[in-house]
């Protein structure tokens, strides 16, 4: 599903990357674990093509995003990686249902078809009932699972989550970690999840440690 190859990247003087390469299978649940100041947050980014590498090579599904353009990356970006952060970023003026609708609607399916999708995923997130509900109205952790939805209602290819359960109080955060694993068992998901939680890392396929811009 991802091939990285010697993924180097700086910001100024600071060598941030120095050469990382990363093979992940499909459906795995792989975690990246490691002190602030290692690299996990720049390498998702670059995998989420978010941020641009200096130098090396990135296959997606199939797909090497360095030959893409900008309007072909922010397509493929939309239909092919999902996003989960801390902070739930839910636009508070939308209902939960029409906030897991959105990156659908940016993706041009129709209204219908993106409203029949989000009901599905928000039941999945066992939020059926909280589907007229804005983001005031929700939980710390019904947030996060109507965060997570929207991030799987274009069927991503890649779900990547920074810190997703770091804001969270213990049962919430316990109910996100289960949830991961769900969605791979339920749809096949590939996750890569960067975390300083030792209870989530541990309970993925692969645990990786990164240390000054390296894979250990």
């Amino acid at each position: 599903m991802i091939k990285a190859e010697n993924i180097r990247k700086s910001f100024g003087t600071l060598e941030v990357l120095k050469g990382v390469s990363l093979e992940v299978k499909p459906s795995e649940v792989v975690s990246i674990v490691g002190q602030s100041g290692a690299g996990k947050t720049t390498l998702l980014q670059i995998l989420g093509t978010l941020s641009a590498m200096d130098s090396g090579g990135l296959s997606i599904d199939g797909v090497q995003v360095g030959t893409l353009g900008d309007n072909e990356l922010s397509d493929f970006r939309n239909r092919r990686i999902g996003f989960v952060f801390q902070f739930h970023h839910l636009l508070p003026e939308f209902t939960a249902l029409e906030n897991v609708m959105i990156p659908a609607l940016i993706a041009q399916r129709s209204r219908s078809e993106a409203e029949q999708e989000a009901k599905r995923l928000l039941e999945m997130m066992n939020l059926g009932e909280r589907l007229g509900h804005k983001p005031s109205a929700l939980s710390g952790g019904e947030q996060q699972r109507v965060a997570i939805a929207r991030a799987l209602i274009n069927h991503p290819a890649l779900l990547l989550a920074d810190e997703p359960s770091g804001n969270l109080d213990s049962r919430n955060r316990e109910e996100i970690h289960s949830l991961f694993f769900r969605m791979r068992e339920e749809l096949g998901q590939t996750t890569i999840i960067v975390t300083h939680d030792d209870g989530l890392a541990s309970m993925a396929d692969r645990k990786i440690t990164m240390r000054d811009g390296l894979i250990l």
